[in-house]
């Protein structure tokens, strides 16, 4: 994951702990893991000031509810952009569109025309309750990009 050399040094701890490829296991639904590790992750002052990543890392980890709280005080795009991922985890679809319809200006879409959350959503929203591998590479690779994209502004 390309991240300043901060950012992925404070967050090494988890991503060894929790690989990409082991994170993020159910389209919707939460069972929080490693909360302590981003405990004192969002604690490392590189982090604690970043309420984009503080949200991000409580999606890696399933603490669905913890993300919400944060992403939900973001008043910008990437805020809702994560607000839009966390309801469409939850399994919220209808509240998922609101969020991403608020992100159709986001600089990292126009960066990456390949991310189209209303696809995901609806895709995640017709098969979640068999957990598609190709949609869990998906949402790996969604939450992959944006958190680099938060990571480096």
């Amino acid at each position: 994951m390309n991240l300043p050399e901060e950012i992925a040094e404070a967050c090494k701890p988890l991503f060894e702990a929790l690989p990409l490829s082991e994170a993020m296991t159910s389209l919707t639904g939460s069972q929080p893991k490693h909360t302590e590790l981003v405990k004192s992750i969002i604690a490392a002052p590189e982090i604690a000031s970043r309420p984009a990543l503080i949200s991000g890392l409580w999606l890696y980890v399933d603490d669905l509810e913890r993300s919400h709280k944060v992403s939900q005080d973001i008043l910008d795009a990437t805020g809702s952009y994560w607000h839009g991922i966390m309801h469409r985890r939850e399994g919220d679809f209808s509240n998922a569109h609101y969020w991403m319809r608020r992100t159709e200006t986001h600089p990292l879409l126009r960066e990456n025309p390949d991310l189209d959350p209303h696809s995901l959503i609806d895709a995640v929203a017709a098969t979640h309750s068999t957990n598609p591998i190709d949609l869990l590479q998906q949402q790996r690779e969604e939450w992959k990009t944006l958190f680099a994209w938060c990571a480096n502004r």
